[in-house]
């Protein structure tokens, strides 16, 4: 992987790289096509990291889909799979871990301890690795992007990071691998999650900007419509990801919830113009 991803970049090509887990949905490939139009050579990643599964999570169920996943990034003009193992990644006597203090405690964080931990020192190694000048991350998993970024920055990595929209089902669930764990109730009860966000995204569009009273609204309509459990609905500065009690600068809406064995987020990027003028975006 080393060689080929030099070699790329000796002939002064542009290499961009898509870590992923494997079990690859639109949402995946999106990351794909962005990277396409930048890079003149796409490299993705499939490894399921065990580091960032906690004792109690799903690692050992995680959706592996190798063959549908090779087929759809060879459809999806992808010049290199990276596919290593475990023994490679997490040699013997591994003992180096990358932790972003702070940003790694809060929310998923505190929810999953030591997952970013996990998240973070896996992502390094690739970035090292395969070397890309850029790295494409998804926007629905916010913090995770968020604190993949500040990793870079803080330790001057070459890879700029790109974090790109959310893609979604038509009715509105953001795409998961997890979703694959969801029966057909569960399902449709998840749609919850993305008319919780547009009642936010309404209510910040009609002058709303207390965040109290935007996330009373949202445990409302998402106690009305469903018995799931829900995790936290938090607003969030974009960057740092401490609370918010008024969103007059970038922000994250953010909702997890539990439905039936399965944990999904979704959220609601909020920001401003030149002119002050608020932007939504799901």
């Amino acid at each position: 992987m080393k060689e080929f991803a030099r070699k790329q970049r000796e002939e002064n090509g542009i290499v961009g790289l898509v870590p992923t887990m494997g079990a690859l949905h639109q949402g995946h490939l999106s990351l794909i096509e962005q990277a396409r139009q930048q890079c003149s050579t796409v490299v993705a990643s499939i490894f399921v990291n065990p580091t960032q599964f906690g004792p109690s999570e799903d690692f050992a169920k995680y959706p592996r889909t190798l063959p549908a996943d090779t087929e759809k990034l060879e459809n999806a003009g992808v010049q290199c799979l990276f596919l290593p193992e475990a023994k490679e990644i997490y040699p013997q006597n591994f003992s180096t871990y990358v932790t972003v203090d702070g940003l790694s405690e809060r929310l998923e964080g505190r929810v999953r301890p030591g997952h970013f931990r996990g998240v973070s020192t896996v992502v390094m190694k690739l970035l090292q690795i395969v070397q890309p000048q850029f790295a494409y991350f998804g926007r629905k998993d916010a913090q995770q992007a968020a604190i993949i970024s500040r990793m870079a920055k803080d330790l001057n990595l070459d890879a700029e990071i790109v974090t790109c929209p959310i893609e979604r089902e038509p009715d509105g669930l953001a795409m998961s691998s997890r979703n694959v764990y969801l029966n057909a109730s569960d399902r449709q009860s998840a749609t919850v999650l993305h008319r919780t966000l547009q009642t936010a995204q309404l209510l910040l569009q009609n002058g709303t900007r207390d965040a109290l009273s935007l996330q009373s609204a949202m445990h409302r309509v998402f106690k009305e419509e469903s018995p799931a459990k829900i995790d936290y609905v938090e607003i969030v500065d974009a960057e740092t990801f401490e609370p918010l009690t008024h969103i007059n600068r970038k922000a994250y809406v953010l909702v997890a919830a539990k439905f039936g064995e399965t944990r999904l987020l979704d959220n609601l990027l909020v920001d401003f113009g030149g002119n002050g003028q608020l932007i939504t975006e799901l």
